[in-house]
């Protein structure tokens, strides 16, 4: 690749080295041969290289179904410049216990492992590696890195690494698809610069952060209000400290709809109103394609006509 085209193709940066779940998601989001890829060893710098102007985009995950929200990324999200997300995607979640050339099962009493992946793999380890020590990996492709370094001696005897980087890096697979939940997915998102909302396609995602007014009692619920009095479903909803003090947190939260939605609209302003701190995070098409339910009353043309019920009155026209 010139050096010509490298200066024009958008700049990716993700959790690395080569292999990871998130070099996946990547993929479903740009080809190789059409981006530059910037592999980074943690979510925050990947993220950080965006507000630095390093990279372009970053590709980072946010939530999983089996640890629910992604804490680096949601914090890393808040502090700092603005960002925004721009599109999101899911990616299978499965593993493979894979090891140097000669190394068996039999041999393995440690095993290194993204802290995800050992959550999303405990029961299997516990069944059939009982008392194995886990060494902390900082990516799920990391240790494969290393066992494919000839690094030596290493801390570990195996690894829990994505099926792919199996052949990536030349190891052998000594256990495959061990994740305890069949099912299991991982959300990733698209973060870059805000700028011109993109449209509405009619099954897309809000994502909100949100502080509270006080720490009183109904202060949540007032807060939830906003969005049940206009009919918008939350599908996410976490807390994370504020970290200014004990006792306060904010609220990060997906809701289902699009900001310029009139109920969302409405919902939106209705927090700004009632809550001394609101960050909007985008507004992008949902990986699903599942478009929410829109209850009586709450369609744009209902927000609409209620406007415009409400300016005749005050224009004199009482009728």
């Amino acid at each position: 690749m010139t050096d010509a085209l490298l200066t024009v193709l958008p700049r990716y940066a993700y959790l690395g080295p080569a292999g990871t779940f998130t070099e996946a998601a990547l993929r479903q989001v740009v080809a190789a041969e059409a981006c530059v890829d910037l592999p980074v060893s943690d979510v925050a710098s990947a993220i950080d290289a965006v507000r630095s102007g390093a990279a372009d985009f970053a590709v980072v995950a946010i939530e999983s179904t089996v640890e629910g929200g992604v804490t680096a990324t949601l914090d890393s999200l808040v502090a700092g410049k603005p960002l925004v997300i721009l599109r999101e995607v899911l990616v299978p979640v499965q593993f493979t216990l894979a090891a140097a050339p000669g190394v068996t099962l039999a041999d393995v009493r440690r095993v290194s492992a993204h802290p995800h992946a050992w959550v999303q793999c405990r029961h299997w380890l516990a069944s059939h590696l009982p008392g194995s020590v886990h060494v902390p990996a900082t990516s799920n492709t990391a240790p494969a890195a290393l066992i494919a370094s000839g690094e030596s001696p290493l801390s570990f005897d195996a690894a829990l690494v994505p099926p792919a980087a199996v052949d990536l890096y030349n190891l052998v697979p000594l256990a495959q698809g061990i994740a305890d939940n069949p099912s299991a997915q991982t959300r990733f998102v698209v973060i870059g610069k805000p700028g011109t909302v993109p449209p509405r396609t009619g099954a897309d995602k809000t994502t909100l952060v949100v502080h509270l007014p006080d720490n009183e009692a109904g202060a949540l619920l007032a807060m939830l209000e906003q969005f049940a009095a206009r009919g918008v479903n939350l599908s996410r909803i976490e807390s994370r400290p504020i970290g200014d003090a004990l006792g306060r947190y904010s609220f990060s939260m997906d809701a289902d709809g699009h900001i310029t939605d009139e109920r969302m609209g409405e919902a939106v302003m209705g927090l700004r109103r009632r809550c001394p701190f609101v960050l909007y995070l985008g507004s992008y098409p949902r990986a699903d394609g599942v478009a929410p339910t829109v209850h009586l009353g709450t369609t744009d043309d209902d927000f609409l006509g209620a406007r415009n019920w409400l300016t005749s009155i005050r224009d004199g026209d009482a009728t």
